[in-house]
């Protein structure tokens, strides 16, 4: 008799992010002090490097392993940036900011409230990933949502013009 295998294993999502970096092991300590990360478990190449962790945020599993060329696994600093950003929400967004810029992150975008009700910040990681850290602080109405995106835009465009 055979058992049946579940196609997700129990404790993850769906969608779950894996980060290749430059020093997995030294991201690992960041995202434990940065956001109160768990190490799930890690695998070591004989050199020492980390072919493949496991850590969880929040309710979140990600993965994360050192850069590899081999693979076709180049972290943001080798590519000179990245277009992908890790949205976070987290019960207090100022904390949460203080404790990554603490452990070496860098911000950049103060916490502010944002008109689809969201108070966020950002900060690039010391391993070049972008993180946008938000908590929920308004059910804003669908209908509502143009209207305040049209107002930020205008104000945006205003500021720019006064600069």
């Amino acid at each position: 008799m055979t058992t049946q295998v579940k196609p997700i294993p129990d404790g993850y999502h769906t969608l779950t992010p894996y980060l290749v970096v430059q020093d997995a092991a030294r991201a690992l300590e960041f995202y434990k002090n940065a956001f109160a990360a768990s190490e799930l478990s890690r695998l070591n190449t004989p050199d020492g490097n980390i072919a493949h962790a496991e850590f969880k945020i929040g309710d979140s599993i990600f993965m994360l392993a050192d850069e590899n060329p081999h693979c076709t696994d180049h972290s943001p600093k080798t590519l000179g940036g990245t277009p992908v950003k890790l949205f976070l929400y987290v019960a207090d967004v100022d904390a949460v900011l203080t404790a990554a810029i603490k452990a070496g992150a860098t911000q950049t975008m103060p916490p502010t409230n944002q008109f689809w009700g969201d108070r966020m910040g950002a900060l690039s990681d010391p391993f070049g990933h972008q993180w946008l850290i938000a908590k929920h602080i308004e059910d804003v109405d669908p209908s509502e949502m143009p209207s305040r995106m049209a107002a930020f835009f205008a104000a945006q465009a205003a500021s720019g013009k006064s600069e």
